[in-house]
C-alpha cells in the first residue's frame, strides 16, 4: 500500500465521517465539515488516501520515493479503489493555526501516518504565515502528546472537562514560533526523516478534474 494527502472536498465528507466514527467517540456531524469547507480562507482540511499498489497505476517510478509527496509530481487521476484512511484540519486565527482534529483509522496507527498529516498542517500553516500552531489533547493520550513534544509543542494550560463524551480534561499545547530559522531547520529534519522512513510508500496526489492539483493554496 502507498499513501497520499489531498485537500478535503465536499464529496469526501461521507467517507471522512465513516473514518471519524472509527477514531473518536464524539465525532463531528457531516454538516460541520460542509460548513468548514465553505470557508477555506479560515481553515484547512486534508485527507489521507490509501492506494492499493497491486492494482494498475499511472504513477511512474520516477515520481515515487521519499519526497514524492511534494506537489510538483502529479498523477492524472485517482483510482476507484483508493480509500480515505485519515483526515486532519485546523482553523486559522490571526497568526495562530489551531489544529482541530487528526484521525487515522485504527488498523493503520503506529505507521507514521498521523505524523505525516501533522507535517502537512505545519506546511500549510507556514504558507499562510502563521506564527504558532496550537491544539488540545486528552490528558490520557500519551502517544499523541509524545508526537507533539517531538515537534516542539509544550503544555501551556489545561481545559477542565473539555471532552463531552467522558468529561476528560485537555492539555493546551503550543508550538514554538514556526517562523524562526532554528525551528524551520528542526522541522525540515523531522520531515525528511519521516519521508526517508516511508520511502516507497508516498505517492503524489492525483490531478483533479476541476483543476485542483492537490495543493492547499495560501489565501494570505
Amino acid at each position: 500500500m502507498s499513501y497520499y494527502i489531498a485537500p478535503m472536498r465536499i464529496d469526501d465528507i461521507a467517507e471522512v465521517s465513516r473514518v471519524e466514527h472509527l477514531c473518536f467517540t464524539n465525532p463531528w456531524p457531516q454538516s460541520a465539515y460542509r460548513r468548514e469547507l465553505r470557508n477555506p480562507g479560515n481553515n484547512a482540511y486534508i485527507v489521507l488516501w490509501e492506494h492499493d499498489d497491486s492494482r494498475p497505476s499511472d504513477t511512474s517510478d520516477e515520481s515515487r520515493g521519499a519526497l514524492s509527496i511534494l506537489p510538483f509530481f502529479r498523477r492524472s487521476e485517482r483510482a476507484h479503489e483508493d480509500r480515505i484512511v485519515g483526515f486532519a484540519g485546523m482553523w486559522m486565527l490571526y497568526d495562530e493555526a489551531h489544529v482541530t482534529t487528526i484521525g487515522v483509522t485504527p488498523d493503520l496507527r503506529g505507521k507514521g501516518l498521523g505524523e505525516l498529516m501533522l507535517i502537512r498542517l505545519f506546511e500549510i500553516a507556514g504558507e499562510r504565515t502563521a506564527e504558532w500552531v496550537t491544539l488540545e489533547v486528552r490528558v490520557s493520550n500519551a502517544s499523541a502528546q509524545a508526537l507533539y513534544h517531538k515537534y516542539g509543542f509544550s503544555q501551556q494550560g489545561l481545559r477542565r472537562r473539555y471532552y463531552s463524551d467522558n468529561g476528560e480534561d485537555a492539555y493546551i499545547m503550543w508550538s514554538p514560533s514556526i517562523r524562526t530559522d532554528e525551528y524551520r531547520q528542526r522541522f525540515a529534519e523531522l520531515r525528511d526523516k519521516l519521508h526517508e522512513r516511508m520511502a516507497g510508500q508516498l505517492i503524489p496526489p492525483p490531478r483533479r478534474d476541476d483543476g485542483d492539483d492537490g495543493r492547499m493554496e495560501s489565501t494570505s
